[in-house]
């Protein structure tokens, strides 16, 4: 190229006019203008309200050209405009100094302003490519970033320097104005890259020890361990020992039927010895009344079926619906689209109460898109969603589709209905999130349906997994379970994707993605850490305690004391986790259950909480059961049983496992005089030690 062509690119370059979306816009989101704490807030501040991080770029030219009588800009004296002399504090300004007086910024406000501040429109962001998006380093070593911006006009551009770096813990790597980062704490932390209304992460991993594990070491099943292992070797994170067949037995148990091993199936279970028994256990389980019965439990709370003393048909259509779908093993595809084109008499047709948890449009909207999608789309009803790529068209669009929906005992799709979209005071138009807005002629739902359960949908098949491998695992890929957007990335994103891709090539069946997770190396690890682990709750190097849930533990206690707890008018004996709509119990409530009036999906804990443990330890919950003379431990006086056999029986019941030597020794002790002698206060209180135990009330 001739020095005639290169100094004509030159004076092309400098006539280009200032576009106001992609380089003024820029500016105010680098300087925090436009951020929730100052102009960006839902009423603004001093006067002067900007969209929040520029998501509505026409608003805020308007706002700045002009809104207060034009006074904002000045084209005849363009840096004296207040868009350029308060956030430099040439003026007073309440936000301090936002950038310099004589720096690139204000010149490039001020070329703009002198070029008639037009908002040409003449390209559109198409995404951002950060480099690098994954870096491996060690502590206190250093790592520049890279933002390249791809516009729609086919240019690429530099805006490292005009991207906004927010860290996920600012004590773990430091980000700076320029893309530095610089790893503070070892372990693997997330930075947020904001450009426009394109919001990434990158991932920067400091070993959490000089030691590299010999990955060659650590037990492979299957293609999960391959994941899981990758993740702990670039950590130097060594995995703990598998669990033994005790712990196996009642943790697939609890997970796979939320109810104990019997007792009587323990001894048969230890003693064998063939090595594919766990999986035929898993197979069993899974094809069992009691995994119907308790993961109906599971989805009831999902969808948030719950008491209605006044329409107890209805709910009970809709838990006999669900039940059926796990005895068919029909996909959670199918599922969802039945429950999105319900309609029908509730009473008869339980699908159709999907309508009837929410009472309106836009909660019916938000529901659906934390059900489905495992996304908070409610961020987005007064503005932009400030950390994904939700707009209020979005919101709006899909509350939209739910406003034609007629609510009562009968359940049908008019054709009238609307929301108003607050951003312009009109109807909202139907539209599919993030998609394409929608006729109003035809049913929307259907074309909602059709994309949500899609094998392209980004969302659909990644929710139910991340739910599913929380359930077992004790943590989710992502957390919270509902909230799946780029900035809260998944611990292990290729795993996640390799469950969401299985899953929807397996028909969307749960049945075989819990088999997939349950027969892998990594469930079945032991709870109890090892020497650098021992701090990790969220690479899986050792198994996750999670605290039983409230139906679950009540029905344990049951089951151990030999002493039904009564609910309502439901015969003695009724399982907790099968009540299709629980009535009043003061048990239920005491054990902290989830009353299901919004999501229960943030309930589950690895501990009992701090009610329901004063009341484990004090009060008549446990207590009447130990003194009751038709409970498990009257009985077994009855028989004639000495103290050793009653420890045994305990354990078994309670843990599905013997006492340890230890254990027998200790509790011998306490009983004084046994095992030849039996003090009855005294088995009350061994009883209701193991009854208070960590081991009994979680599950590890």
């Amino acid at each position: 190229m001739n020095f005639f062509s290169v100094m004509m690119m030159v004076l092309a370059v400098e006539a280009a006019p200032v576009d106001f979306d992609t380089e003024i816009v820029p500016i105010l989101t680098k300087a925090g203008c436009n951020a929730a704490a100052c102009h960006g807030s839902a009423t603004g501040r001093g006067g002067f309200k900007l969209s929040l991080f520029g998501g509505d770029p026409a608003w805020d030219y308007d706002e700045i050209v002009h809104r207060l009588e034009g006074r904002r800009i000045n084209p005849v004296s363009a840096d004296t405009s207040l868009v350029i002399t308060k956030p430099t504090e040439q003026m007073a300004h309440e936000g301090g100094t936002r950038f310099e007086y004589d720096g690139p910024e204000s010149a490039l406000i001020a070329k703009w302003i002198e070029g008639g501040a037009a908002r040409t429109r003449s390209r559109g962001l198409v995404r951002i490519e950060i480099e690098p998006r994954h870096s491996l380093v060690k502590l206190n070593d250093d790592v520049q970033l890279r933002v390249t911006a791809t516009f729609d006009d086919d240019s690429q551009h530099d805006v490292t320097d005009l991207s906004v770096y927010t860290s996920s813990d600012p004590a773990a790597v430091a980000a700076t104005d320029t893309g530095t980062l610089t790893i503070l704490r070892r372990g693997r932390h997330h930075v947020v890259v904001r450009f426009l209304t394109d919001v990434q992460t990158v991932q920067v991993t400091a070993p959490l020890t000089d030691t590299p594990i010999n990955p060659s070491k650590a037990l492979r099943h299957d293609w999960v361990d391959e994941q899981i292992i990758n993740t702990l070797n670039a950590l130097h994170l060594a995995p703990s020992e598998q669990a033994d067949d005790a712990t196996l037995l009642r943790r697939i148990s609890l997970h796979l039927t939320g109810r104990l091993p019997r007792a009587d199936a323990v001894q048969p279970y230890l003693a064998n010895n063939d090595p594919s028994k766990f999986s035929r256990l898993v197979d069993r389980l899974l094809d069992s009344d009691e995994f119907v019965e308790y993961w109906t439990y599971r989805l009831s709370k999902l969808l948030r079926i719950r008491p209605q003393p006044t329409n107890l048909p209805a709910t009970q259509a809709f838990h006999g619906w669900v039940q059926q779908q796990l005895k068919e093993d029909r996909g959670w595809d199918q599922i969802a689209a039945e429950l999105l084109l319900a309609e029908g008499d509730t009473h008869e047709y339980g699908p159709a109460n999907f309508y009837l948890v929410t009472g309106d449009a836009r909660a019916q909207a938000e529901y659906t898109s934390e059900l489905l999608m495992g996304v908070r789309l409610s961020c987005a009803n007064c503005h932009n969603h400030p950390l994904d790529r939700w707009t209020q068209d979005d919101y709006h669009g899909l509350a939209a589709i739910f406003a034609r929906v007629e609510r009562g005992r009968q359940v049908r799709y008019t054709t009238r209905g609307e929301v108003i979209h607050p951003a312009t005071g009109t109807a909202a138009v139907a539209r599919i999130p993030g998609e394409r807005f929608l006729s109003e002629e035809a049913d929307a739902r259907q074309a909602l349906a059709e994309w949500l359960t899609s094998d392209s949908n980004p969302y659909f098949a990644r929710a139910m997994v991340n739910r599913i491998w929380k359930a077992l695992m004790g943590r989710g890929l992502v957390e919270p379970t509902d909230d799946l957007r780029a900035t809260n990335p998944a611990t292990h994103p290729e795993l996640l994707d390799r469950l969401a891709s299985e899953f929807a090539a397996n028909g969307h069946s749960l049945r075989r993605t819990m088999r997939t997770i349950v027969t892998s190396a990594a469930y079945a690890r032991s709870s109890r850490a090892t020497g650098d682990n021992a701090g990790d709750l969220q690479f899986y190097s050792h198994a996750l305690s999670t605290g039983l849930e409230a139906e679950v533990l009540a029905d344990a206690i049951a089951d151990v004391t030999g002493i039904a707890e009564p609910y309502g008018s439901q015969p003695l004996g009724t399982r907790a986790i099968a009540l299709f709509t629980p009535p009043e119990s003061e048990a239920l409530e005491i054990l902290g259950r989830c009353d299901r009036s919004d999501s229960c999906e943030a309930s589950e804990s690895s501990t009992v909480g701090l009610t329901t443990k004063l009341h484990l330890l004090n009060g008549p919950l446990l207590n009447r059961r130990l003194r009751d003379e038709q409970g498990r431990l009257s009985q077994l006086l009855r028989s004639g049983a000495n103290a050793d056999q009653i420890i045994e029986d305990f354990y078994v019941a309670a843990l599905s496992r013997y006492p340890s030597d230890e254990e027998r020794s200790y509790w011998l002790g306490q009983l004084e005089g046994a095992p030849t002698e039996v003090d009855r206060p005294a088995l009350e209180d061994f009883l209701w030690g193991l009854l208070n135990s960590q081991e009994f009330l979680t599950n590890h």
